[in-house]
Parts: C-alpha cells; structure tokens; sequence
C-alpha cells in the first residue's frame, strides 16, 4: 500500500486460482487454507483496493519469465511497482527468480521491493508452519500469527439428530473445501446470513456412542433456527479438549455444558476485544 501511494496507484494483491500446484503436481498440491471471496475480504479490511485471482491453466503455465513480466505485469496490469518476498518464482520452469525480476523491473523503469519474511517466535510466518499448527490442533498458536481466526465453510446437511435429542443440537457441515484442524472440541463462532454465534465445535466421532466417522458438528449457542441446506462458516478461537468417550449420557451432557460454558466465554471475550480494537 506504502508502494501504491508512492505512485499514485491503486494497491492490488495478484494471486492465481487455482494454485500452480494444483495443475503441475495436483499429488502434492497442500490442501487451501481460505477461499478466493474470503481472500478478498481479508485483503480489504486490510486496505488493499483491489485482488485479481488470475485464472491458472496450462497456457499460464508455459509463458517465459518475460512473456509473463512482459503480457501480465506489464500488459494487462500496467503494474509501476512491485512487492516480493525473495523467494518468489515465475514464468516456465520457474526461471522467473528475484534476481530475474529485479533486471526486468529496472529495464521498464518500475520500483521493486523484496520484503523480507515475518518472523513470530522465533520461525518465518508462512502458510505450511500454519498448516502444521492446525493439523496437531494448535490453533491458539495459529491464531496468533493470522490477521483473523482461522475459518472453514461448508453446508449444513441431516445428522443423526443425537445431539438435539439429549439437549444439544448442532448443525453437521460437510463440503468444507479448506484444510480440516485436528479432531478436537474447539470455541469459535459461526456465522450465518452475516450474524456471529458464539459455539462449541467438535471434530471427530462419537465415542460414547460407538462412532468413529470424522464429522464436524457445531452448536450455536443462543441460537433457535432452521439451517439445513444453508451455507455455514466457522471461526476457530481455541482447543478446549481432546474428542473421548464417555461412561454414559449424563456424563456426556456434563462435559457438553462445560464445553459450552467455556466457548461462550472465550467468544464473548474475542468479542470483546475486537470491539474494543
């Protein structure tokens, strides 16, 4: 954005959709951490005016590190400057380097500037160390290095009607498109049609019950609606507990209520203090 103002410019984050991965090596591609509507959304609470999702197919793929600078960067985008991190690759077989880029920004007469990575706790910030943080369940940790809680979407689809039957209905969401955290009971908060709830979020089976089929279910608390067949995205705040059997019903119902208790408590103090911020 500094950039953007220096020349008098709009501030636009370029990313492709799909990843490059995804068509090259679609085996080894990582599992999204977001969608491209909610990169939007989090790029322009952050002051970007404008995100292009470039479409990737194999013609994208087979442009030089000049036809690319030369048809994109400077074609279609106009760009007068330039922000990247230094290890930034481009163009067919990835010959596109830092050191190819700055040459080709220095012969168009544009301002390049290599930001360095972020560092918090002593490691880089980087999408595969928030991967490894969600996948051991770590998401107090993961939060501290996003700008927001993590958030994972889906739709609401029939479960069994347990819940509901001993007190506690939750909404089943399947289709979630993004990485899965751990298998756990989490805070966070679920929002529908743009309102917030806060809920209490469980990954897993259900062993009190016999059932190890991963599901993730969420109970909104306060909430009395319908939500079947409707989209439904969650925000994780914190691990409460690892998923367990229980002796029995009643022994269940006691954990659930403190479960509850404690999401409520965590949201509301999220709450808190983004109002506050």
């Amino acid at each position: 954005m500094a950039q953007a103002r220096r020349v008098g410019g709009p501030a636009i984050v370029f990313t492709f959709d799909p990843h490059p991965v995804r068509i090259l090596r679609p085996a080894l591609a990582p599992p999204p951490l977001t969608w491209t509507d909610r990169k939007a959304q989090l790029l322009a609470e952050l002051g970007v005016d404008l995100i292009v999702a470039y479409p990737t197919d194999e013609a994208l793929l087979h442009l030089t590190d000049r036809q690319f600078f030369d048809s994109i960067v400077r074609g279609q985008l106009a760009a007068r400057a330039m922000v990247e991190g230094p290890n930034f690759f481009f163009g067919r077989d990835r010959t596109g380097t830092i050191d190819v880029l700055r040459r080709f920004t220095a012969e168009a007469g544009m301002a390049l500037e290599v930001v360095e990575p972020v560092m918090a706790g002593g490691e880089i910030v980087s999408s595969s160390r928030v991967r490894k943080l969600l996948s051991a369940g770590q998401i107090d940790e993961a939060r501290e290095i996003l700008t927001q809680p993590y958030r994972i979407r889906g739709m609401v689809t029939h479960g069994v009607g347990r819940g509901g039957r001993i007190g506690f209905p939750t909404a089943n969401i399947s289709a979630i498109d993004t990485l899965l955290p751990a298998a756990g009971v989490y805070a966070g908060c679920a929002v529908v049609q743009g309102e917030r709830w806060p809920a209490a979020i469980n990954i897993g089976g259900n062993p009190t019950f016999g059932e190890q089929t991963l599901k993730v279910e969420v109970h909104l608390i306060g909430f009395n609606g319908q939500l079947y067949g409707q989209p439904l995205e969650v925000d994780f705040l914190s691990r409460l507990r690892e998923v367990r059997p229980f002796s029995g019903v009643e022994e269940l119902k006691l954990q659930l209520n403190r479960d509850i208790a404690a999401a409520l408590d965590i949201a509301s103090a999220w709450n808190r203090a983004q109002g506050a911020g």
